[in-house]
Parts: structure tokens; C-alpha cells; sequence
């Protein structure tokens, strides 16, 4: 014989589930066995222990960081955090100019230079370049000489006021001598090396392979509002199969570096027709006192975007646009203390959660076998599915999103026992509501889960929504609740309707239920008395007289506004009746 409808649509239900499970599954088994990924999820700070980096401003004499300076500064090694794939770290505020920086698990290199590396960016128009880099010239005689330390004594000022800030009236006697004489291998001891933003720059590359005297800041890090990596194409379109980093400016970046550029492009042409080179077509981006790059200006960059080109690899591109992003701090920090924090208590306190967690689960467990008998193991049963679903999901997406689960999560995950125990209800008083209206089980199966999912689509929009607004607005372990919170409603929609409203489907075609057997929890005497509609019930035989009333007391609260004022019309109509008569 032919399936229903109903059958062949709670079996296509179930089915998807099952389906969707075995992907789950398949795809966290996979990663194990051959790729990074564990059987259980990542954990975060306050459970796994972790490291702690405090970061210091480095600031000159007097100079003093405001709190909107602070608070910027969060803002952007958040960011820088967040870029390198780590979950749950935490950035604070200590005191009134220190950062804290909280990572779970084992600080890697690739994050930690990200933090380490906090200082301004800046870019400076180039001076004088030396490549190699040297501190020694060589005399008369043949011989190398060390350059000396600059005598104090020599001229410092500037005998011309310089008209930009490629002027090489910026190069004094003294500046010239400093040149000379600085040894990059000194930038790898110093914690900064900064100089004030219209004063020139003695510095090298990161590597140490080039030494520069650069001019005065002329554009800001902060300027920059955004940098990736890609591969350069030509003027047709095609790829030329070298890694670029774009650039884009705001409009006080835009407006700057146009002028720069042309001034720079003016010094190439002219170095080009020469058949020299002049350092002064390039221009340097400085983070933490070192050139992280210092490409020359092969023509006039007008608009919001800008090329960087040179010797890239992919790698190399994507680590100097990362930089050149999430590098524009309003002033330099330095590394005051980096410590690793034990995750002792962390651990006492997810035992005391999944004890909880536990506690809650017995409770609805008990409650539901009590109030519906064994339509309770129905919810048990959702329960347990989501709880699957819920730990498989966690678990892939701490491989593949380095997400990790935190005690807040944790909160998360427990307050969604009773969210999700709270659709099961509505769906079953639903379908007593339509039983006591008359209806077969399979009748009141489908029509009250069309009342149902209207009353628990909405609550869990409700929940969705708070979630989302928490996530977008909070920060640390106030986001880990809000993404746990989201991700189990999304998946308690997805149970209620692959499976908790598919089996009800199946259990209303067994005998069990479909005769009202005392251990259903839809027993026709624990219900009271079929209701009618408009006020209307029709008594059973087998309910004593106080039942039937209390029954009625209920059936009465659950009526709906529109049933409620036909019943007081027809009380009214029947008074008026009495009367007449």
C-alpha cells in the first residue's frame, strides 16, 4: 500500500537528517585521519590556559596616550589577532596606557609578530639608500676605515628651509655622518626606532639588507584603509604572474599620496633619461622603525588606490598587506612582559558546567516523562540529536575557523537546553489542544504543528536576533556566549522540524497512540474532556465531576481570542433568549 503524504514526508525528513549527520560526521572523521583536526573542540583561554602579553606604549619625554588613543589601539590588535585565525583571544585595557592581550592555546610565531609588531606605520619619502649597507668607508691607503660616531659639534640644522620632504637640504652634516655610521644590526636590540614625524629617519630594511636615510612622514599608516595581496595584471587584463599589495586610501591618504607621487615620478623620469638611479623615486612604509618596503614610483597614482610591486611570493605579499592594514597604531608599543597562564581553574570550572549542563538535562528529562509520559522520550530523543549536531559542528568549526569553545560558550550551550526543550512543549500542548477539540491524533499531529511553528519561529527569531546583536556588539567571552547561542537555535528549527514533527507523524499512525494508551500522554481521561470550540466541551464518562472541571478551567485558558468572544456572544444570546421568553 501506498505511503501518505504525511508518512512520505516525515520519511523524507528524516532521511535529510540522518543525511546531514553522516556528512558531519564524515567530514570531522576525515579531518582526524588526515588532515589537522581533533575529536574534540578547541578550547579557549579560561579552559585551556594559554599566554598573556602586556604591551607598553613607547612614548618620548612628557608625551602622554589619551584613552581615545588607547581604545583605537585595542580596536586595531584585535584585528590583527582576529586576522591570524585565533578564537576567543581577549584584548584589554590595563591600567592607563597598558594592552593585554590574552590568546588561548600555544602562541605561535606568525601571531605573536603580529602583536609584537604594534608600532606606528608611517610613510616617508627616501633620501639617501645604501645596498649593501655598510659603517666603514675605504682611504687613501686602501684600507677600511669605521665610519666615526657623529661628533656633536656638527652642523645639525639645515642651512635652507627644505620645500618638501624630499628637499636633500634635510641632509646635514650631522644627519650625513649618522647615515654613515648606523649599523643595522643595532635595530634588532632596539625595542623602537622612532624620530618625530617632520624630522628625517635613519633606518634599514627588516632584513637588514638596505640602509636609508628617509624625510619626513607625508602620509600616515592610519591613512591607509585597507591592503591585500593579489597578483599584478597588465593593461589587458591578463595576469603577469607577480604578487602585488593594493592599496586603499581614504581621501586625506588619496589627496597626499597623488602629490607624492608626482614628485617621485618626476625624480624617475629624470634618473631614467640619466641612466642613474636616484633613491629619491622611492618611498618607504616604516612599521616599527624598519622599511618594510620601499618601491619607486613608476608613475603618478591618482584616486583612493595605489600598486606596491617588487620581489614578492605569495607569502611575502599577503605577511606586508596584513602589516600594512592592521599597522597604523597612533603610537608605538613595546612587549613589557609575555607569561603563560596555567588553565588549573579553567578546568575546575568547565567541570562544574558540564555537571550543570547535566543536571539540567536530567531535569527536563524527569519533567517531560512526567508530564507526557512517552511522548516524553520524544523530546528526549531531539535532545540528544541536537546535542550530536551541536558537538560535531563546535568540533569542525574549531578546525576549519579556529574557533574555540569557552566557559561562556559553555553558558551557551547549556541555556539552550531550555530553549530547545521549550519547542517540544508548545508543539505537544498544541496537539492536546486540537485533541480536546475533537480532531483524530494524526488531524490534531498536523494541525497543531501548523500552530505551533507560527508561536516557535517567532521565539526563535527572537533568539536569534538577541544573539546576533550580542555578537555584533560584545567582545570576548560575551561573543563565544552569543555564537553558541545562534548556532543551537539555528540547529534546535532544524531538529524540531526534521525530526521531532516527523516522528510525531509516524507515532500517530502506531495503535499506542492513535488509541489514547495511558502511558501515550495522550490518555482522552488525562486530558479531561474533548473540546469543542466556542466555549463547547463534550464530557467523557470516565471523568469524575472535579476533573472535568479542572479540565475545563484549562481548556477554557487555552481558547482563542476570536473563541473566546463567540462564546461570550452565544452566553449573551442565551441570556437575551431567557429573557424574551
Amino acid at each position: 500500500m501506498a505511503k501518505t503524504s504525511p508518512v512520505r514526508h516525515a520519511s523524507r525528513s528524516l532521511i535529510w537528517l540522518g543525511a546531514l549527520v553522516v556528512v558531519l560526521a564524515a567530514a570531522l572523521t576525515s579531518g582526524v585521519l588526515w588532515g589537522s583536526a581533533t575529536i574534540a573542540p578547541k578550547l579557549g583561554l579560561d579552559l585551556q590556559g594559554g599566554t598573556e602579553v602586556i604591551l607598553t606604549p613607547a612614548l618620548e619625554g612628557n608625551q602622554q596616550i589619551t584613552s581615545d588613543e588607547l581604545n583605537q589601539a585595542v580596536s586595531i590588535i584585535r584585528q590583527r589577532v582576529n586576522a591570524s585565525g585565533v578564537s576567543e583571544a581577549t584584548v584589554s585595557t590595563q591600567g592607563n596606557s597598558n594592552i593585554v592581550v590574552d590568546v588561548p592555546g600555544r602562541l605561535d610565531d606568525a601571531t605573536k609578530q603580529r602583536i609584537e609588531a604594534s608600532s606606528k606605520m608611517e610613510l616617508r619619502p627616501v633620501l639617501l639608500a645604501q645596498t649593501p649597507p655598510t659603517t666603514s668607508f675605504t682611504g687613501d691607503d686602501g684600507k677600511e676605515t669605521p665610519y666615526p660616531t657623529p661628533a656633536p659639534t656638527l652642523q645639525s640644522t639645515p642651512t635652507a628651509k627644505p620645500t618638501d620632504g624630499s628637499d636633500l637640504n634635510w641632509v646635514t652634516p650631522a644627519l650625513q655622518a649618522k647615515f654613515n655610521a648606523f649599523d643595522c644590526s643595532s635595530l634588532a636590540d632596539a625595542a623602537t626606532n622612532v624620530a618625530p614625524a617632520d624630522e628625517p629617519l635613519v633606518t634599514c630594511e627588516s632584513d637588514s639588507s638596505a640602509k636609508y636615510l628617509l624625510g619626513p612622514v607625508e602620509v600616515e599608516g592610519s591613512d591607509i584603509t585597507n591592503a591585500t595581496a593579489g597578483m599584478e595584471t597588465s593593461q589587458q587584463g591578463v595576469s603577469t604572474g607577480q604578487w602585488v599589495v593594493n592599496l586603499t586610501f581614504n581621501s586625506r591618504g588619496a589627496k597626499a599620496f597623488d602629490a607624492v607621487s608626482q614628485r617621485l615620478n618626476a625624480f624617475y623620469v629624470a634618473a631614467q633619461s640619466s641612466g642613474q638611479q636616484d633613491p629619491r623615486s622611492q618611498f618607504a612604509f616604516v612599521l616599527d622603525g624598519k622599511v618594510l618596503s620601499a618601491p619607486q614610483m613608476q608613475g603618478i597614482i591618482t584616486g583612493d588606490t595605489s600598486t606596491i610591486s617588487g620581489n614578492f611570493t605569495q607569502q611575502s605579499a599577503q605577511s606586508l598587506a596584513d602589516q600594512l592594514k592592521f599597522g597604523a597604531l597612533p603610537v608605538s608599543f613595546k612587549v613589557q612582559s609575555s607569561n603563560t597562564i596555567s588553565a588549573t581553574l579553567g578546568s575546575a570550572q568547565l567541570l562544574s558546567g558540564v555537571i550543570a549542563g547535566a543536571i539540567g538535562l536530567l531535569l527536563v528529562f524527569v519533567y517531560t516523562l512526567f508530564q507526557y509520559r512517552t511522548l516524553g522520550f520524544v523530546t528526549i530523543f531531539s535532545l540528544v540529536i541536537a546535542a550530536a549536531l551541536t558537538y560535531l559542528t563546535i568540533a569542525l568549526l574549531s578546525w576549519q575557523m579556529g574557533y574555540r569553545l569557552s566557559l561562556a560558550g559553555v553558558a551557551g550551550l547549556i541555556v539552550a537546553i531550555g530553549f530547545t526543550a521549550d519547542s517540544f512543549i508548545v508543539y505537544f500542548e498544541r496537539i492536546r489542544d486540537e485533541l480536546r477539540e475533537g480532531r483524530g491524533l494524526e488531524s490534531a499531529v498536523e494541525a497543531g504543528w501548523k500552530r505551533a511553528r507560527r508561536t516557535i519561529y517567532a521565539a526563535k527569531s527572537t533568539n536569534m536576533l538577541s544573539a546576533i546583536v550580542l555578537y555584533i556588539f560584545a567582545v570576548g567571552d560575551v561573543q563565544g556566549f552569543a555564537f553558541t547561542l545562534g548556532l543551537t537555535t539555528i540547529l534546535d528549527v532544524i531538529i524540531v522540524v526534521l525530526f521531532t514533527h516527523p516522528i510525531m507523524q509516524l507515532f500517530a499512525r502506531t495503535e499506542f497512540f492513535a488509541s489514547g494508551h495511558k502511558l501515550s500522554g495522550l490518555d482522552p481521561t488525562a486530558l479531561g474532556a474533548v473540546y469543542r470550540g466556542a466555549g463547547q466541551f463534550r464530557p467523557s464518562a470516565a471523568v469524575g465531576a472535579a476533573k472535568l472541571a479542572s479540565s475545563s478551567r484549562e481548556a477554557a485558558k487555552r481558547q482563542t481570542i476570536a473563541e473566546r468572544k463567540a462564546a461570550e456572544l452565544a452566553a449573551a444570546g442565551t441570556r437575551r433568549d431567557g429573557k424574551d421568553d
